[in-house]
Protein backbone atom coordinates (compact mmCIF):
# COMPACT_ATOMS: atom_id res chain seq x y z
CA UNK A 1 0.00 0.00 0.00
CA UNK A 2 1.67 3.50 -1.15
CA UNK A 3 2.23 6.01 2.09
CA UNK A 4 -0.28 9.36 1.38
CA UNK A 5 -0.35 12.37 3.13
CA UNK A 6 -3.49 13.69 5.23
CA UNK A 7 -5.05 14.84 2.43
CA UNK A 8 -4.94 11.52 0.19
CA UNK A 9 -2.21 12.84 -1.94
CA UNK A 10 0.87 10.22 -2.49
CA UNK A 11 4.15 11.17 -0.57
CA UNK A 12 7.40 11.13 -1.95
CA UNK A 13 8.32 8.14 0.10
CA UNK A 14 5.74 6.33 -1.38
CA UNK A 15 7.45 6.07 -4.51
CA UNK A 16 10.27 4.24 -3.31
CA UNK A 17 12.70 6.50 -3.78
CA UNK A 18 16.61 5.59 -2.65
CA UNK A 19 16.70 6.53 0.91
CA UNK A 20 19.67 9.20 -0.22
CA UNK A 21 17.14 11.20 -2.76
CA UNK A 22 14.69 11.48 -0.49
CA UNK A 23 16.45 12.65 2.39
CA UNK A 24 17.73 15.55 0.60
CA UNK A 25 14.53 16.62 -1.29
CA UNK A 26 12.51 16.58 2.10
CA UNK A 27 15.53 18.73 3.88
CA UNK A 28 14.61 21.19 0.73
CA UNK A 29 11.05 21.20 2.09
CA UNK A 30 9.51 19.04 -0.62
CA UNK A 31 6.23 17.24 0.50
CA UNK A 32 3.90 16.29 -1.87
CA UNK A 33 4.28 15.56 -5.29
CA UNK A 34 2.61 17.95 -7.72
CA UNK A 35 0.36 16.21 -10.57
CA UNK A 36 3.36 16.16 -13.18
CA UNK A 37 5.64 14.68 -10.69
CA UNK A 38 2.79 12.21 -9.07
CA UNK A 39 2.31 10.61 -12.95
CA UNK A 40 5.97 10.50 -14.03
CA UNK A 41 8.11 9.42 -11.31
CA UNK A 42 6.43 5.77 -11.08
CA UNK A 43 6.66 5.70 -14.90
CA UNK A 44 10.26 7.16 -15.13
CA UNK A 45 11.14 4.95 -12.68
CA UNK A 46 10.52 1.93 -14.57
CA UNK A 47 12.49 2.52 -17.49
CA UNK A 48 10.05 3.63 -19.42
CA UNK A 49 9.92 6.46 -22.41
CA UNK A 50 7.99 9.34 -21.32
CA UNK A 51 6.09 12.02 -23.68
CA UNK A 52 5.09 14.68 -20.61
CA UNK A 53 2.94 18.29 -21.09
CA UNK A 54 2.24 20.08 -17.76
CA UNK A 55 2.19 23.80 -17.25
CA UNK A 56 5.09 25.60 -16.82
CA UNK A 57 6.03 26.07 -13.01
CA UNK A 58 4.24 22.83 -11.94
CA UNK A 59 7.29 20.60 -11.35
CA UNK A 60 8.56 19.28 -15.06
CA UNK A 61 12.49 19.43 -13.35
CA UNK A 62 11.62 17.22 -10.61
CA UNK A 63 9.41 15.14 -12.45
CA UNK A 64 12.35 13.41 -15.03
CA UNK A 65 15.24 14.24 -12.44
CA UNK A 66 14.62 12.30 -9.15
CA UNK A 67 13.48 9.30 -11.04
CA UNK A 68 16.40 9.10 -12.57
CA UNK A 69 19.03 9.96 -10.19
CA UNK A 70 17.19 6.97 -8.31
CA UNK A 71 17.41 4.77 -11.79
CA UNK A 72 21.56 5.89 -11.38
CA UNK A 73 22.17 4.93 -8.01
CA UNK A 74 23.30 2.02 -8.43
CA UNK A 75 26.31 2.76 -10.23
CA UNK A 76 27.34 5.87 -7.83
CA UNK A 77 30.89 5.98 -6.54
CA UNK A 78 33.21 7.59 -4.38
CA UNK A 79 35.82 6.86 -6.65
CA UNK A 80 38.00 9.56 -8.09
CA UNK A 81 38.88 8.03 -11.17
CA UNK A 82 36.97 9.92 -14.19
CA UNK A 83 36.71 6.80 -15.83
CA UNK A 84 34.59 5.32 -13.08
CA UNK A 85 31.78 8.43 -13.66
CA UNK A 86 30.83 8.30 -17.41
CA UNK A 87 28.18 10.19 -19.01
CA UNK A 88 24.48 7.90 -17.93
CA UNK A 89 21.92 10.63 -18.11
CA UNK A 90 21.99 13.64 -20.89
CA UNK A 91 19.30 16.32 -20.34
CA UNK A 92 19.21 19.39 -23.13
CA UNK A 93 17.62 22.23 -22.44
CA UNK A 94 16.98 25.35 -25.27
CA UNK A 95 18.34 27.95 -23.14
CA UNK A 96 21.22 28.59 -21.08
CA UNK A 97 18.81 29.82 -18.07
CA UNK A 98 16.91 26.27 -18.14
CA UNK A 99 20.30 24.44 -18.01
CA UNK A 100 21.12 26.59 -14.92
CA UNK A 101 18.23 26.40 -13.32
CA UNK A 102 17.81 21.91 -14.03
CA UNK A 103 21.61 21.98 -13.66
CA UNK A 104 20.94 23.27 -9.61
CA UNK A 105 17.92 21.56 -8.96
CA UNK A 106 19.56 18.04 -9.76
CA UNK A 107 22.76 19.07 -8.02
CA UNK A 108 20.05 19.93 -4.84
CA UNK A 109 18.54 16.52 -4.94
CA UNK A 110 21.71 14.38 -5.23
CA UNK A 111 23.46 16.22 -3.02
CA UNK A 112 24.11 13.04 -0.29
CA UNK A 113 25.18 11.30 -3.04
CA UNK A 114 28.55 10.41 -4.74
CA UNK A 115 26.85 11.01 -7.85
CA UNK A 116 28.10 13.71 -10.21
CA UNK A 117 26.53 16.30 -12.69
CA UNK A 118 27.60 19.22 -14.66
CA UNK A 119 26.06 22.20 -16.79
CA UNK A 120 27.52 23.08 -20.19
CA UNK A 121 26.32 26.36 -21.79
CA UNK A 122 27.62 28.83 -24.43
CA UNK A 123 28.54 32.29 -23.36
CA UNK A 124 30.96 31.14 -20.59
CA UNK A 125 34.59 30.11 -20.56
CA UNK A 126 34.83 26.74 -22.02
CA UNK A 127 38.32 25.80 -20.64
CA UNK A 128 36.69 25.23 -17.11
CA UNK A 129 33.51 23.29 -18.53
CA UNK A 130 36.17 21.55 -20.32
CA UNK A 131 38.27 20.38 -17.31
CA UNK A 132 34.68 19.67 -15.00
CA UNK A 133 34.01 16.96 -17.59
CA UNK A 134 37.37 15.14 -17.44
CA UNK A 135 36.63 14.86 -14.18
CA UNK A 136 33.84 12.84 -14.83
CA UNK A 137 30.00 13.23 -14.31
CA UNK A 138 26.83 10.67 -14.34
CA UNK A 139 24.37 13.36 -15.64
CA UNK A 140 25.37 16.48 -18.04
CA UNK A 141 22.61 19.00 -18.48
CA UNK A 142 23.29 21.02 -21.36
CA UNK A 143 22.48 23.51 -24.57
CA UNK A 144 22.99 21.69 -27.75
CA UNK A 145 25.43 24.12 -29.35
CA UNK A 146 27.89 24.14 -26.56
CA UNK A 147 27.26 20.33 -26.05
CA UNK A 148 28.60 19.99 -30.07
CA UNK A 149 30.95 22.09 -29.43
CA UNK A 150 33.06 20.01 -26.58
CA UNK A 151 31.98 16.84 -28.40
CA UNK A 152 34.26 18.23 -31.27
CA UNK A 153 36.82 19.11 -28.93
CA UNK A 154 36.29 15.38 -27.43
CA UNK A 155 35.75 16.91 -24.12
CA UNK A 156 32.65 14.72 -23.54
CA UNK A 157 32.01 10.88 -24.40
CA UNK A 158 28.30 10.06 -24.80
CA UNK A 159 28.40 6.22 -25.55
CA UNK A 160 27.30 5.26 -22.25
CA UNK A 161 24.42 7.58 -22.03
CA UNK A 162 21.28 5.38 -20.76
CA UNK A 163 18.74 8.21 -20.03
CA UNK A 164 18.36 10.91 -22.57
CA UNK A 165 16.04 14.12 -21.87
CA UNK A 166 14.53 16.73 -24.02
CA UNK A 167 13.38 19.93 -22.18
CA UNK A 168 10.81 22.09 -23.43
CA UNK A 169 11.34 20.52 -26.81
CA UNK A 170 8.61 22.96 -28.63
CA UNK A 171 11.24 25.75 -27.51
CA UNK A 172 14.01 23.92 -28.94
CA UNK A 173 11.94 23.57 -32.67
CA UNK A 174 11.07 26.95 -32.23
CA UNK A 175 14.90 28.47 -31.37
CA UNK A 176 15.86 26.19 -35.13
CA UNK A 177 17.70 23.57 -32.79
CA UNK A 178 16.21 20.48 -34.93
CA UNK A 179 19.31 19.98 -36.91
CA UNK A 180 21.61 20.23 -33.61
CA UNK A 181 19.68 17.15 -32.21
CA UNK A 182 19.59 15.20 -35.17
CA UNK A 183 22.87 15.12 -34.40
CA UNK A 184 23.27 14.62 -31.03
CA UNK A 185 21.12 11.96 -31.14
CA UNK A 186 22.48 9.97 -33.72
CA UNK A 187 25.51 9.81 -31.22
CA UNK A 188 23.98 8.19 -28.39
CA UNK A 189 23.45 4.52 -27.82
CA UNK A 190 19.93 2.84 -29.69
CA UNK A 191 19.24 1.32 -26.61
CA UNK A 192 18.26 3.76 -23.83
CA UNK A 193 15.55 5.66 -21.99
CA UNK A 194 14.04 8.63 -23.50
CA UNK A 195 11.93 11.26 -21.90
CA UNK A 196 10.09 14.39 -23.88
CA UNK A 197 9.20 17.38 -21.48
CA UNK A 198 6.59 20.24 -22.95
CA UNK A 199 4.97 22.61 -21.36
CA UNK A 200 2.59 22.61 -24.81
CA UNK A 201 2.48 20.35 -27.57
CA UNK A 202 1.96 20.61 -30.83
CA UNK A 203 1.73 18.37 -34.00
CA UNK A 204 5.48 19.35 -34.54
CA UNK A 205 6.05 18.29 -30.77
CA UNK A 206 4.08 15.16 -31.70
CA UNK A 207 6.04 14.20 -34.85
CA UNK A 208 9.31 14.65 -33.04
CA UNK A 209 8.71 12.85 -30.63
CA UNK A 210 7.84 10.23 -32.98
CA UNK A 211 11.17 9.68 -34.07
CA UNK A 212 13.25 8.83 -31.36
CA UNK A 213 10.83 7.78 -28.70
CA UNK A 214 9.87 4.18 -28.19
CA UNK A 215 6.76 3.10 -27.03
CA UNK A 216 6.06 6.08 -24.64
CA UNK A 217 3.64 6.59 -21.99
CA UNK A 218 2.04 10.44 -22.69
CA UNK A 219 1.25 12.27 -19.91
CA UNK A 220 -0.93 15.83 -19.73
CA UNK A 221 -1.47 17.03 -16.33
CA UNK A 222 -3.43 19.96 -18.04
CA UNK A 223 -5.42 21.22 -20.85
CA UNK A 224 -2.97 22.16 -24.05
CA UNK A 225 -1.87 25.39 -24.04
CA UNK A 226 -3.51 25.72 -20.37
CA UNK A 227 -2.62 28.98 -17.99
CA UNK A 228 -2.07 28.14 -14.55
CA UNK A 229 -5.39 28.62 -12.20
CA UNK A 230 -3.40 30.70 -9.68
CA UNK A 231 -2.41 33.12 -12.01
CA UNK A 232 -5.21 36.20 -12.39
CA UNK A 233 -4.86 37.82 -15.94
CA UNK A 234 -6.35 41.36 -16.67
CA UNK A 235 -5.73 43.32 -19.45
CA UNK A 236 -5.36 47.10 -20.39
CA UNK A 237 -5.74 48.82 -23.39
CA UNK A 238 -2.96 51.14 -23.97
CA UNK A 239 -1.04 53.08 -26.24
CA UNK A 240 2.94 54.52 -26.94
CA UNK A 241 4.11 55.92 -23.90
CA UNK A 242 1.03 54.93 -21.96
CA UNK A 243 2.14 51.57 -21.57
CA UNK A 244 5.44 53.21 -19.79
CA UNK A 245 3.73 54.99 -17.68
CA UNK A 246 1.28 51.95 -16.94
CA UNK A 247 4.07 49.67 -15.70
CA UNK A 248 5.02 52.67 -13.23
CA UNK A 249 1.73 53.16 -11.84
CA UNK A 250 0.92 49.36 -11.35
CA UNK A 251 4.16 48.72 -9.81
CA UNK A 252 3.71 51.73 -7.37
CA UNK A 253 0.17 51.89 -6.59
CA UNK A 254 0.54 47.75 -5.47
CA UNK A 255 4.24 48.40 -4.16
CA UNK A 256 5.40 45.18 -6.06
CA UNK A 257 8.93 44.42 -5.48
CA UNK A 258 9.64 41.81 -8.07
CA UNK A 259 8.09 42.65 -11.32
CA UNK A 260 9.00 40.85 -14.98
CA UNK A 261 8.30 43.12 -17.80
CA UNK A 262 8.34 41.27 -21.13
CA UNK A 263 8.67 43.18 -24.64
CA UNK A 264 9.82 41.57 -27.93
CA UNK A 265 12.91 42.95 -28.96
CA UNK A 266 16.31 43.82 -27.29
CA UNK A 267 16.29 47.73 -28.35
CA UNK A 268 12.69 47.97 -26.50
CA UNK A 269 14.26 46.31 -23.50
CA UNK A 270 16.86 48.70 -23.17
CA UNK A 271 15.39 51.39 -23.69
CA UNK A 272 12.46 50.91 -21.04
CA UNK A 273 14.97 49.86 -18.61
CA UNK A 274 16.45 53.09 -19.12
CA UNK A 275 13.19 55.35 -18.46
CA UNK A 276 12.21 53.09 -15.77
CA UNK A 277 15.63 53.62 -14.43
CA UNK A 278 15.37 57.66 -15.09
CA UNK A 279 11.86 57.34 -12.68
CA UNK A 280 13.76 56.19 -9.36
CA UNK A 281 12.93 51.71 -10.47
CA UNK A 282 15.57 49.49 -9.65
CA UNK A 283 15.46 47.73 -13.24
CA UNK A 284 17.53 45.66 -15.87
CA UNK A 285 17.36 44.35 -18.69
CA UNK A 286 17.61 40.60 -19.95
CA UNK A 287 18.26 39.55 -23.91
CA UNK A 288 20.23 37.66 -26.03
CA UNK A 289 23.10 40.27 -26.65
CA UNK A 290 23.67 40.35 -22.86
CA UNK A 291 26.69 38.09 -22.44
CA UNK A 292 26.11 35.01 -20.12
CA UNK A 293 27.93 36.35 -17.23
CA UNK A 294 25.89 39.74 -17.58
CA UNK A 295 22.54 37.89 -17.55
CA UNK A 296 23.78 35.52 -14.44
CA UNK A 297 24.48 38.84 -12.29
CA UNK A 298 21.52 40.32 -13.47
CA UNK A 299 19.22 37.36 -12.52
CA UNK A 300 21.15 37.24 -9.10
CA UNK A 301 20.37 40.76 -8.21
CA UNK A 302 16.80 39.95 -9.31
CA UNK A 303 16.51 37.09 -7.00
CA UNK A 304 18.09 38.84 -4.12
CA UNK A 305 15.32 41.63 -4.15
CA UNK A 306 18.37 44.04 -5.25
CA UNK A 307 15.57 44.85 -8.16
CA UNK A 308 12.05 45.50 -8.52
CA UNK A 309 11.98 45.81 -12.09
CA UNK A 310 13.42 43.10 -14.27
CA UNK A 311 12.74 43.66 -18.51
CA UNK A 312 13.08 41.06 -20.38
CA UNK A 313 12.73 39.61 -23.89
CA UNK A 314 11.68 35.66 -24.39
CA UNK A 315 14.84 34.63 -23.64
CA UNK A 316 13.98 34.81 -19.98
CA UNK A 317 10.38 32.97 -20.53
CA UNK A 318 11.88 29.80 -20.24
CA UNK A 319 13.95 28.67 -17.33
CA UNK A 320 13.51 31.81 -15.03
CA UNK A 321 12.61 30.58 -11.93
CA UNK A 322 12.33 32.91 -9.35
CA UNK A 323 10.23 32.07 -6.16
CA UNK A 324 7.41 34.37 -5.68
CA UNK A 325 7.64 36.77 -8.29
CA UNK A 326 4.79 38.12 -7.86
CA UNK A 327 3.63 39.85 -11.08
CA UNK A 328 4.38 39.78 -14.73
CA UNK A 329 3.57 42.43 -17.20
CA UNK A 330 3.56 41.76 -21.00
CA UNK A 331 4.44 44.93 -22.02
CA UNK A 332 4.41 43.88 -25.94
CA UNK A 333 2.10 41.17 -26.87
CA UNK A 334 4.31 38.01 -28.03
CA UNK A 335 3.77 37.37 -31.65
CA UNK A 336 3.34 33.47 -31.10
CA UNK A 337 0.40 32.87 -28.40
CA UNK A 338 1.95 30.41 -26.82
CA UNK A 339 4.95 32.40 -25.55
CA UNK A 340 2.24 34.06 -23.82
CA UNK A 341 1.79 30.63 -21.72
CA UNK A 342 5.69 30.58 -20.82
CA UNK A 343 5.89 34.59 -19.94
CA UNK A 344 2.94 34.33 -17.80
CA UNK A 345 4.21 31.24 -15.90
CA UNK A 346 6.52 33.10 -14.42
CA UNK A 347 4.08 34.24 -11.71
CA UNK A 348 1.99 31.67 -10.15
CA UNK A 349 4.51 29.03 -9.65
CA UNK A 350 4.07 25.52 -7.09
CA UNK A 351 0.73 26.80 -5.85
CA UNK A 352 1.38 31.03 -5.17
CA UNK A 353 -0.87 33.24 -6.25
CA UNK A 354 0.18 35.60 -9.07
CA UNK A 355 -0.90 37.93 -11.44
CA UNK A 356 -0.08 38.32 -15.38
CA UNK A 357 -1.06 41.78 -16.95
CA UNK A 358 -1.21 42.44 -20.98
CA UNK A 359 -1.21 45.83 -22.26
CA UNK A 360 -2.70 46.18 -25.42
CA UNK A 361 -2.21 48.60 -28.16
CA UNK A 362 -4.54 48.85 -30.87
CA UNK A 363 -2.26 47.61 -33.73
CA UNK A 364 -2.03 44.22 -31.41
CA UNK A 365 -5.34 43.60 -31.13
CA UNK A 366 -5.39 40.76 -33.76
CA UNK A 367 -1.91 39.29 -31.38
CA UNK A 368 -4.73 39.11 -28.19
CA UNK A 369 -7.44 37.31 -29.91
CA UNK A 370 -4.74 35.11 -30.77
CA UNK A 371 -3.79 34.51 -27.24
CA UNK A 372 -7.32 34.15 -26.30
CA UNK A 373 -8.26 31.82 -28.98
CA UNK A 374 -5.16 29.66 -28.05
CA UNK A 375 -6.39 29.85 -23.94
CA UNK A 376 -9.82 29.58 -24.67
CA UNK A 377 -10.54 32.90 -22.60
CA UNK A 378 -12.68 35.99 -23.47
CA UNK A 379 -10.87 38.64 -21.14
CA UNK A 380 -12.15 41.98 -21.47
CA UNK A 381 -9.52 45.32 -21.87
CA UNK A 382 -9.77 47.07 -19.42
CA UNK A 383 -9.11 51.51 -18.98
CA UNK A 384 -6.41 51.90 -16.12
CA UNK A 385 -6.86 55.29 -14.86
CA UNK A 386 -3.35 56.98 -15.14
CA UNK A 387 -2.03 59.39 -13.22
CA UNK A 388 -1.41 62.80 -15.42
CA UNK A 389 1.65 62.83 -17.19
CA UNK A 390 2.17 66.35 -16.66
CA UNK A 391 1.98 66.43 -13.19
CA UNK A 392 3.72 63.20 -12.03
CA UNK A 393 7.11 63.61 -10.62
CA UNK A 394 10.33 61.23 -11.10
CA UNK A 395 11.44 59.46 -7.85
CA UNK A 396 14.83 60.97 -6.91
CA UNK A 397 17.75 59.20 -8.41
CA UNK A 398 19.78 60.62 -4.57
CA UNK A 399 18.10 62.85 -1.72
CA UNK A 400 19.61 66.01 -3.56
CA UNK A 401 19.04 65.22 -6.92
CA UNK A 402 15.67 65.79 -8.99
CA UNK A 403 15.09 65.02 -12.39
CA UNK A 404 13.48 67.32 -14.56
CA UNK A 405 11.82 67.23 -17.91
CA UNK A 406 10.37 69.65 -20.75
CA UNK A 407 8.69 68.77 -24.07
CA UNK A 408 11.25 68.17 -26.76
CA UNK A 409 11.58 70.49 -29.16
CA UNK A 410 13.60 69.58 -32.73
CA UNK A 411 16.49 71.33 -33.38
CA UNK A 412 19.39 71.66 -35.75
CA UNK A 413 21.16 73.47 -32.82
CA UNK A 414 23.97 71.14 -30.63
CA UNK A 415 24.65 68.19 -29.20
CA UNK A 416 23.02 66.99 -25.91
CA UNK A 417 24.74 68.70 -23.16
CA UNK A 418 24.57 67.80 -19.76
CA UNK A 419 23.96 70.72 -17.08
CA UNK A 420 23.27 71.17 -13.57
CA UNK A 421 20.93 74.12 -12.12
CA UNK A 422 20.39 74.73 -8.31
CA UNK A 423 17.38 76.90 -7.13
CA UNK A 424 16.67 77.75 -3.24
CA UNK A 425 13.60 75.70 -1.70
CA UNK A 426 11.21 77.85 0.86
CA UNK A 427 13.66 75.49 3.72
CA UNK A 428 16.86 77.71 2.39
CA UNK A 429 18.47 74.69 1.52
CA UNK A 430 19.46 74.21 -2.62
CA UNK A 431 18.13 71.33 -4.46
CA UNK A 432 20.43 70.22 -7.40
CA UNK A 433 18.42 69.63 -10.68
CA UNK A 434 19.89 67.65 -13.30
CA UNK A 435 19.10 67.14 -17.12
CA UNK A 436 20.13 67.17 -20.69
CA UNK A 437 20.15 70.19 -22.81
CA UNK A 438 18.19 68.87 -26.64
CA UNK A 439 17.52 71.29 -27.92
CA UNK A 440 15.76 73.94 -26.08
CA UNK A 441 13.86 71.13 -24.10
CA UNK A 442 15.49 69.26 -21.02
CA UNK A 443 15.22 65.41 -20.81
Amino acid sequence: MKETNADSTPSFASFGLHPDLLSSILAAGYTSPTPIQAQALPVVMQGRDVMGAAQTGTGKTAAFSLPILHRLMPFATHSASPARHPVRALILTPTRELADQVGASVKLYCKNTPLRSAVVFGGVDINAQRDELRRGCEILIATPGRLLDHIEQKNVNLSQVGIFVLDEADRMLDMGFLPDLDRIVRLLPKQRQSLLFSATFSPEIRKLATSFLRDPVSIEVAARNATADTVTQRAYAAEGDAKRRAVEHIVRSQQLTQVIVFTNTKLGANRLTRQLERSGFKAAAIHGDKSQLERMKVLDAFKADALEILVATDVAARGLDVAGVPCVINYDLPFNPEDYVHRIGRTGRAGAKGEAIALVSADEQHLWQDIQKLIGSKLKLERLSLPNASSHTARARAPQDEIFYKPYQPSTAKAPTRVTKEKTVASGQKKRFVGVLLGGGYY
